[in-house]
């Protein structure tokens, strides 16, 4: 219906509404939104010198043609800034995942609509995170089973003999960068463009409480989104600053294979990419001064304790970093390494020192929020935990939301980034009334096996005082489980619900897939359909996602009437 001109959607259908405003054509309903196509400017040459210097100031190495082509896309070589309408309705600042979002859905819900972006298009997500990161975890799981094959002695030579298998690293990385550069065109200021956004490419700055400086032109809004995202946190150990380390964001940059590497900090990025290398052919070796994979439960973090273990990944808990020294300096050849030392300490079983040529730096994230001139724009910004929002969304400055991974208190997840992105667009220029604490939002670390989780943990449950009934499934009789040779992978699936009824309140999953197992929980949570009514839903078999009717057969057979 209308409303002073502004039409108000059901939240179902806006749901559905923003996902067809995301890939839908753009609309012509204002042909001055229009920005200069990447064929109008000029392309990146991996012959050039200057072409590759210009590329390493960007942390992108080596530029081959496929990273030529990624920055063909996401940071073309130049381009050439719109002019500007006396106003915008939306200038978003950042072009990672939940600026894109915004920018594009609204252009194409007919708003005059300006993209900011100052490093890359794509953000972390396309260029050093989701992207490049599942793009080695798959080589990895396709050598782990070949390994396995060998093992099982049904992969052999013509000759009938056990072939010697190793893995290719600088194929490895070279499919990466190629099947980045084939996804990269999504993200690309074209893409934006051509959804009828302005794009401007460099680095912006309030001036004002409505204005934003980007190449020195001041540009005017009635809203504004904040999406700078996040970036490494690196702990100020002694030595580590000069220290040649690698974070996400240099990790994919690497061309040969480090001997041994070790992996400070057991969150998701630390254990995704330990597993990695450990199954290429690094020493991997895993500081943790807390739990691996703190967040999850108890039985999900001992699997992939287990799992990486298994592949060769050595653990050393409880330690502290007392310093960094740099033995050997990253020499010219992109192909050698470096040589670090850390001095250790931690009490007993701890070693005094390990050596590596590669030291992957994954203790979290902090974000950017540095240089935005956010006290001109009077957005109030909470330190390492990033911009203060609402419930709305919107920060101290009504006219200025934040999302994703800059924005303080919010899971730090690209899927939230995007889901934020929709509901700024909706509350910002349509006036509605989405809200952040309304969305269920689910993670996924993708070692193997996968660990996945909705909503509370039974930890979270205990902290905030919420009575729950743990319904679980053991996968490790699950058939398909079983045929696929991961029985021992100490699989489950748990399910919390409300005491005394079947409300879903979180769940947790560990197999092969787990992130696409969780999405039925997620949406049964999300819907209100509990778990009496998921059990009761017919799945394929055999898969392992009747483990989640299992565990609902449990809520049942608890509740079931019995003959006297």
């Amino acid at each position: 219906h209308e409303t002073k001109k502004k039409k108000i959607f059901p939240m179902a259908t806006l749901f559905r509404l923003s996902a067809v405003a995301y890939l839908s054509p753009p609309s012509a309903a204002d042909p001055s939104i229009r920005t200069p196509p990447v064929s109008a400017v000029a392309r990146w040459d991996p012959s050039a010198d200057a072409d590759a210097s210009a590329a390493r100031q960007l942390e992108i190495e080596p530029l081959d043609a496929s990273n030529a082509r990624l920055l063909d896309a996401v940071h073309p070589r130049r381009w050439t800034d719109p002019s500007p309408p006396e106003v915008y309705d939306l200038v978003v600042i950042g072009a990672g995942a939940g600026g894109l979002v915004s920018a594009k859905q609204a252009a194409r819900r007919d708003a005059r609509s300006a993209l900011i972006s100052g490093h890359l298009a794509g953000g972390d997500c396309l260029n050093v995170g989701c992207v490049p990161s599942k793009a080695l975890l798959h080589c990895a799981r396709a050598a782990r089973e070949a390994r396995a094959a060998l093992a099982e002695g049904f992969l052999v030579a013509a000759d009938g003999t056990a072939p010697k298998l190793e893995v290719d690293f600088d194929a490895v990385m070279a499919r990466m960068r190629r099947l980045r550069a084939h996804i990269a065109p999504a993200d690309s200021h074209e893409g934006s463009a051509a959804a009828g956004a302005h794009v401007y490419q460099g680095w912006a700055r309030f001036s004002g409480p409505d204005t934003v400086v980007v190449n020195e032109r001041t540009l005017r809004f009635k809203k504004c989104v904040i999406a700078t995202g996040g970036r490494a946190a690196v702990p100020p150990t002694p030595g580590l600053a000069a220290a040649p380390y690698v974070t996400n964001a240099t990790l994919y940059n690497l061309t040969a294979l480090p001997p041994r590497m070790v992996v400070l900090g057991a969150g998701v990025i630390g254990m995704e990419m330990a597993q990695a290398f450990a199954a290429f052919g690094s020493q991997v070796t895993v500081l943790a001064r807390s739990a691996v994979l703190s967040k999850e439960e108890p039985a999900a973090r001992e699997a992939v304790v287990k799992a990486l273990e298994a592949d060769g990944v050595a653990f050393v808990s409880g330690v502290d970093v007392k310093e960094v020294q740099t033995l050997r300096q990253q020499p010219d050849d992109p192909r050698a390494f470096p040589l670090l030392k850390l001095v250790l300490g931690g009490g007993g079983g701890v070693p005094a020192e390990l050596e590596c040529e590669a030291l992957l730096v994954a203790t979290g994230r902090t974000p950017n929020v540095d240089g935005l001139g956010l006290d001109a724009a009077g957005v109030a910004h909470c330190g390492k935990e990033g911009i203060a929002i609402d419930d709305l969304g919107a920060t101290s400055n009504p006219r200025v939301y934040a999302v994703g991974d800059c924005a303080a208190g919010v899971p730090r997840f690209t899927h939230m980034s995007g889901e934020m992105a929709k509901l700024a667009v909706q509350n910002a220029l349509f006036g509605d009334g989405w809200k952040v604490s309304s969305l269920v939002v689910p993670r996924c670390c993708y070692t193997e096996p996968e660990v996945a989780s909705v909503g509370l943990t039974r930890r979270d449950a205990e902290a905030a005082g919420v009575a729950v009934d743990t319904y679980s499934s053991s996968l490790e009789h699950n058939d398909r489980v079983i045929l696929e040779g991961q029985a021992a992978g100490g699989g489950i699936v748990e399910i919390h619900c409300s005491k005394d009824t079947d409300t879903i309140v979180g769940a947790t999953v560990v197999a092969a897939g787990a992130g696409n197992i969780i999405n039925e929980v997620t949406l049964a949570m999300q819907a209100g359909v509990g778990l009496g009514a998921v059990a009761r839903v017919i799945h394929p078999y055999p898969t392992v996602g009747e483990g989640v009717m299992q565990a609902g057969l449990g809520y049942i057979r608890r509740h079931w009437a019995k003959l006297n």
